[in-house]
């Protein structure tokens, strides 16, 4: 829905700078709305443009580590005209990795596009100075989705969309003719005015009390320990015989592999039976992969060491079956 949210701001901005009455018109006739997304975007990116009735994205070749690919971004732009939409990525599923924003939405702005960053878990990069390069570029975009729960471990359902136009914000979400509520008319604006959802739970409490607890310092520290445990697992799983790290591990996910796909698919088998850590099977880049993402506060050097064994004898107990 952080997604959702932002992405719908866009689509009221490029409409009505295209000359289009969305509120009183409709979609039916509106010009076309050309969206481009990286090649491994998160699928909620496609949900949420599939609400909005944007239809299918182009997709943007991406690099290696996932990364989208600038050049192609800039090619596939200038094939077409009319309003765009560029959907950049703040933290591959897989590897981690950051779509390169400076020269991306340098790119975007060329072409007049609006530009979101899918920032579910790597937005929170930001708050920590070591990871300057991965977020650079990333403040000039109009809208950011990120999510709470991933990083600060609130509950679930706290998304947090940021939207640099609150003109588009309030058009899109927005309520005009609710005269029993109470408007905020010189404030900041009540969050039923930035949200699809009128009824729902005050999901700022948690997030704030995260943040007021933490402090930016907090928040740093807490970003900096689940990158720096990704960061070991990945390093010392590299040296374990039949281990292959398939991704740079620059933030908080390590993809692993184990020569071919059904070894992997064991192992992976192994790990969540043995239940002592949660790893989740994937497929990265035409490969069955064993996929970590080091999300929890309270991990610590223990619980790398954990991590480690688990995987380890997983694969020896798959290579003593045969």
């Amino acid at each position: 829905m952080a997604n959702f949210t932002g992405l719908a701001a866009a689509r009221w901005r490029l409409l009505a700078d295209a000359g289009w009455d969305l509120d009183g018109d409709g979609l039916a006739g509106a010009p076309r709305i050309r969206c481009f997304v990286g090649e491994e975007r998160h699928e909620t990116i496609d949900l949420g443009l599939r609400y909005l009735g944007l239809g299918r994205p182009t997709a943007v070749p991406a690099d290696a580590q996932g990364r989208m690919v600038a050049a192609d971004l800039d090619r596939l732009l200038s094939e077409g005209t009319g309003p765009a939409l560029v959907c950049l990525q703040a933290g591959n599923l897989h590897s981690g990795a950051f779509d390169p924003f400076d020269a991306a939405i340098e790119v975007a702005r060329r072409h007049g596009a609006w530009v979101h960053v899918d920032g579910a878990f790597g937005l929170w990069a930001a708050a920590v100075p070591e990871f300057a390069d991965l977020t650079r570029g990333m403040a000039l975009a109009d809208s950011w989705g990120t999510d709470a729960h991933k990083t600060l471990n609130v509950p679930y359902d706290c998304g947090i969309a940021i939207v640099r136009d609150s003109a588009a914000l309030r058009s899109a979400m927005g309520l005009q003719h609710t005269s029993y509520l109470i408007h905020d008319v010189e404030g900041p604006g009540d969050p039923f005015e930035k949200a699809p959802e009128l009824s729902r739970r005050g999901r700022g409490v948690p997030v704030w009390a995260a943040l007021r607890s933490l402090g930016r310092d907090g928040v740093a520290a807490q970003v900096r320990g689940l990158a720096d445990a990704a960061s070991k697992i990945g390093s010392r799983l590299a040296d374990v015989d039949g281990v292959e790290v398939l991704n740079t591990v620059d933030y908080t996910q390590v993809s692993l592999a184990f020569g071919d796909d059904a070894t992997t698919r064991a192992v992976t088998a192994r790990v969540i039976e043995d239940g002592k850590v949660w790893m989740s099977g994937s497929r990265w880049q035409g490969r069955d992969v064993l996929r970590v993402s080091v999300s929890n506060w309270s991990t610590d050097a223990d619980d790398v060491g954990i991590a480690v064994e688990a995987v380890s004898s997983a694969l020896a107990a798959v290579r003593a079956a045969g």
